[in-house]
């Protein structure tokens, strides 16, 4: 088998709550083994269960390093994708009230194609990669959707090898199935062709 981001070997990893885990062996992120990834109607079902209120203050906490990272690169005549909005695109609300105008897409609570066919200065992805089954392609449209200087703001929990896998909370959700290491990242920078990535904590920029 090799990973689903850079192709590279991978091998078995950890066992945990019935799945099976893999480890690349160059980028050296964590991946749920392919046999177990969760179906569509599984994840809706959990995703169905998250208490995203666009008015939860402590959500619009959580999600802020993302939304300051915006209002300190963009005015509001930017334009912007909220990518993997979820059921309730906290984002784009607290966006809104600033005079922003985002486009949602989700496939499945936001599912409008039509959104994809245009580019935007800035996309928003936030607790949206560690879904991902496909990371590599995934990357791929996001570059694609991604004007050639717009930035692609990310936000995750990065697995590095000081973590504890068996008691790290943040695999024991089944619909994060994608674990990325600093090196992932800069291979994404690499290979879509981003001109640099930043971290600071669980934000991640893209630049184009």
């Amino acid at each position: 088998m090799s990973c689903r981001l850079c192709q590279s070997p991978v091998a078995d990893f950890a066992s945990s709550r019935g799945k099976r885990y893999q480890q690349c062996s160059v980028c050296l992120s964590v991946m749920m083994h392919p046999l177990d990834l969760p179906d569509a109607e599984s994840e809706k079902a959990l995703y169905l269960t998250h208490q995203n209120d666009v008015n939860d203050l402590r959500y619009q906490a959580y999600l802020s390093p993302a939304i300051n990272a915006v209002l300190r690169d963009y005015d509001n005549t930017a334009a912007g994708l909220d990518f993997g909005a979820g059921p309730g695109p906290v984002v784009q609300h607290v966006l809104s009230g600033h005079g922003f105008q985002l486009s949602l897409y989700d496939p499945i609570f936001h599912p409008d194609v039509s959104v994809l066919d245009r580019d935007y200065d800035f996309i928003i992805c936030t607790e949206v990669m560690e879904h991902f089954h496909d990371p590599n392609q995934a990357f791929k449209q996001l570059r694609k959707l991604l004007k050639p200087c717009g930035k692609l703001y990310c936000m995750t929990s990065l697995f590095d090898p000081n973590i504890d896998f068996m008691k790290w909370h943040y695999k024991n959700d089944p619909t994060h199935v994608f674990f990325y290491h600093q090196n992932a990242l800069d291979y994404i920078a690499e290979q879509h062709g981003f001109s640099a990535v930043t971290v600071d904590e669980r934000l991640i920029c893209f630049s184009g």
